[in-house]
């Protein structure tokens, strides 16, 4: 049973919304335009809340720091377009995000702009009182983006409990001192996230709900 917090920080794929399959279509295209059709999506998911930079370097170990910038570049450009036609909010997330209690605000390595237009697509926007992407600052296992997020809502890091279904949300959240509410049905490794020692689990997002 997780207790009421005053603050809940989410990360958003793999925890609201189930977003693999366009943002592996996009990465896929970027990737094709570069000769490479050998990477299979299941590869692709294990990067999802890492910054691109990793992705790239790992598949162009050889590519020059412009030529990655102009592959991040290009897929900030597809993702969008794609209209997040294949995307789906995970169950009880529309539902549950408007009965939770206290404020809420995201922390994601998506841009804030793309953040909120996803939110709004989805119905989640109402719902949260502050959004946070990622913005020209160092992006998680750094805990910039939580940090900002806290501060966006007025609100004490020791008040936080922040959402992650990844290894770089365990980090981050660790490093900015939050309590971690790990999610099992995300893209993350439940035995790699466990490693971290969040305070909570969910296997629904309903399970956030308090029991009163």
């Amino acid at each position: 049973m997780i207790p009421e917090f005053p603050v809940y920080l989410f990360d958003v794929d793999g925890v609201l919304i189930d977003s693999a399959p366009d943002i592996c279509g996009a990465i896929q295209a970027v990737l094709a335009s570069r000769g490479r059709t050998d990477v299979p999506d299941a590869f692709l998911r294990t990067y999802i809340g890492r910054h691109l930079l990793d992705l790239f370097s790992d598949l162009f170990p050889q590519a020059a720091a412009g030529e990655i910038d102009e592959m991040i570049r290009v897929y900030r450009e597809i993702y969008p377009a794609r209209g997040h036609r294949l995307t789906r909010t995970y169950p009880g997330v529309v539902e549950t995000l408007a009965r939770l209690p206290g404020l809420k605000s995201t922390a994601t390595t998506k841009s804030t702009l793309t953040t909120r237009n996803i939110l709004e697509q989805f119905g989640m926007l109402p719902s949260f009182h502050h959004v946070q992407g990622t913005d020209g600052f160092p992006s998680k296992p750094e805990p910039d983006v939580l940090i900002r997020s806290a501060q966006g809502l007025g609100a004490r890091l020791e008040d936080c409990l922040f959402v992650g279904d990844s290894v770089p949300d365990m980090i981050a959240g660790r490093k900015a001192g939050l309590k971690l509410c790990a999610v099992r049905y995300g893209y993350g490794d439940p035995e790699a996230l466990a490693h971290y020692h969040p305070e909570y689990w969910i296997d629904r997002f309903d399970q956030l709900l308090p029991v009163r």
